[in-house]
């Protein structure tokens, strides 16, 4: 192991040398989870693997490697915007669109390497999904995030995810979880409004809040499915969504969830954020 790779946690390493295993390589690959340098190292791993033209991959000795241990690679490219939300500007991924239908200079494939694409803004995010849904040949696209549900569905559905850690076991307060699907059930807007209205001075809960929705909302339209499981440890509060309300309408909370994980990653305002993600889940619902 050379002193690049040294910062990977073996089991990331080992899985990332499982994917590279026989040469194949996705087109797209999302990295999450992790501390910020481990994901960066690994998608450089990847990155130096995927213009490797020894064995193992990365070699470490051939042209290839030793270029891209330098930084001084012509057919590896970084990007990244940043922590601040909406810092990775869409002028870089038109860039990247425009590049990589050209063909690389010196190794088998071109590397566009995205650090926390969670920074891209949605027009960025949008204009990266042109050229995902109709991918050059001999690219690969490496994103990391902190969490892959900060992108866009579309993004993700055409991506390859690979998660550098377990999953946080932390969850939001079971009563809180409750309450909000008591206020999606109710008919009138006041019940979700209440119960949500802590949550404007405490960004922490939010976050936890929004990941368990997302998991109910899953376990919900899968329960509506006739379908088993339950990722979010809450399997009355899914059987009383299931039995509310349609698959498309837990399909469209879920999407709605989901996007507010988006808005809070880009820094929104808080009390703005809580009001639009009453209103959209209320919307969502059919109410």
């Amino acid at each position: 192991m050379n002193q690049a790779e040294s910062s990977i946690n073996k089991e990331v390493l080992n899985r990332l040398s499982q994917l590279l295993q026989g040469g194949r390589f996705p087109h797209a690959l999302i990295l999450e989870g992790g501390a910020g340098q481990e994901k960066t190292e690994a998608a450089l791993f990847l990155a130096r693997a995927a213009v490797c033209t020894g064995e193992p991959k990365p070699c470490g000795r051939c042209p290839g490697c030793r270029k891209a241990l330098a930084s001084s690679h012509p057919d590896i490219y970084v990007a990244g915007g940043g922590t601040a939300a909406r810092s990775f500007h869409v002028e870089a991924i038109r860039f990247i669109r425009s590049d990589a239908y050209i063909k690389p200079n010196e190794a088998p494939r071109k590397v566009y390497v995205l650090l926390e694409a969670q920074t891209m803004s949605e027009q960025a995010q949008n204009a990266l999904l042109k050229i995902l849904e109709e991918p050059p040949e001999n690219v690969l696209f490496l994103l990391t995030v902190p969490s892959a549900s900060a992108l866009l569905a579309t993004v993700r559905s055409r991506s390859q995810l690979l998660a550098l850690e377990a999953p946080q076991q932390a969850h939001a307060d079971a009563a809180l979880v409750n309450a909000v699907v008591d206020g999606l059930c109710a008919p009138g807007e006041c019940e979700l409004l209440f119960s949500t209205a802590p949550l404007v001075r405490d960004k922490e809960t939010l976050r936890l809040l929004l990941a368990d929705l997302i998991l109910l909302f899953r376990d919900a339209g899968i329960r509506r499915a006739g379908g088993p499981g339950c990722l979010s440890g809450q399997p009355e509060a899914a059987a009383r969504l299931a039995s509310s309300f349609s698959r498309d309408r837990l399909m469209a909370l879920l999407e709605t969830a989901q996007a507010a994980v988006r808005w809070q990653s880009q820094n929104a305002n808080a009390a703005l954020l809580v009001t639009a993600l009453c209103s959209k889940l209320r919307a969502a619902a059919g109410k």
